[in-house]
């Protein structure tokens, strides 16, 4: 067991205290369940407000914000992926699944930023109800379903966390490139954006698959850091996305219908 062994560490990845955060997210996760509550009353709130009034551009603004997250993601997904390549190639997949040892070292700080970054990304939601953009019900049940359900798990050390935080770095580097590139009206073709929906999709497909062989390995009886209580959460959030998300994709590029504001978290 081990962690990735990188060319270059950070002083800022070095001095990163994981027992410290880890015991702060014990004792506050279910704060998670507060930031929701707010955050639901804060965006339904801005819409009533927003109703009788004019839009806002914001356009510089969201650019702004979308393109930080996009340079936050791509740097997350460069510093995750030669870790869970490095897990599978010199240890195998069930080790990249079953042993948290992404909690150690680089991947370690990343993980942390992770976490809290989906209190950060509660912020995408302002932009649609202050633009008076469709609010749709899979962009903020996403957002407070991902949230709870990452700090929930980010104590239990959960050995598969490091596919569902690479993944979602991954994709979250493109996503809010594009978001980005839209407000600065840069012009993109349509595939585009069909991509990234189909890499989320993807990505649903994807966290479905690693809780199946997590189980397997637990009903065989073999280590796996991962708890069956954990598991179904899990298997029913990715569920729940990969409908959402297909609908979404289904009724914006094959049925045609009016377009649609979404963004993943």
């Amino acid at each position: 067991m081990g962690a990735h062994n990188y060319s270059y560490v950070f002083d800022f990845e070095e001095q990163f205290n994981e027992n410290e955060f880890n015991r702060y997210m014990r004792e506050h996760w279910s704060d998670s369940f507060i930031y929701s509550a707010v955050y639901l009353i804060i965006i339904f709130g801005g819409k009533h407000v927003m109703s009788n009034r004019r839009r806002f551009d914001l356009r510089p603004y969201l650019a702004t914000w979308s393109g930080g997250l996009a340079i936050f993601s791509i740097f997350g997904a460069i510093r995750t992926v030669p870790e869970i390549i490095s897990a599978i190639k010199n240890h195998s997949l069930e080790y990249s699944i079953c042993v948290p040892s992404y909690f150690e070292g680089v991947t370690s700080f990343w993980c942390f930023l992770f976490t809290v970054s989906k209190v950060l990304e509660l912020g995408d939601t302002l932009f649609i109800v202050l633009r008076k953009q469709p609010l749709i019900f899979l962009h903020w049940f996403h957002h407070i379903t991902v949230l709870i359900y990452v700090w929930y798990t980010y104590p239990q050390k959960m050995a598969s966390g490091r596919w569902f935080m690479t993944m979602n770095y991954t994709v979250h580097s493109l996503m809010y490139s594009y978001y980005a590139l839209r407000a600065m009206r840069v012009n993109i073709p349509k595939w585009v954006n069909m991509g990234i929906t189909f890499l989320q999709l993807l990505q649903m497909i994807m966290g479905l698959l690693i809780n199946i062989l997590a189980y397997r390995v637990l009903d065989q009886g073999s280590y796996c850091a991962h708890s069956y209580t954990n598991i179904r959460y899990s298997v029913l959030m990715y569920c729940s996305y990969f409908v959402l998300f297909a609908h979404f994709f289904y009724t914006t590029y094959v049925v045609q219908k009016p377009k649609q504001h979404v963004k993943d978290q």
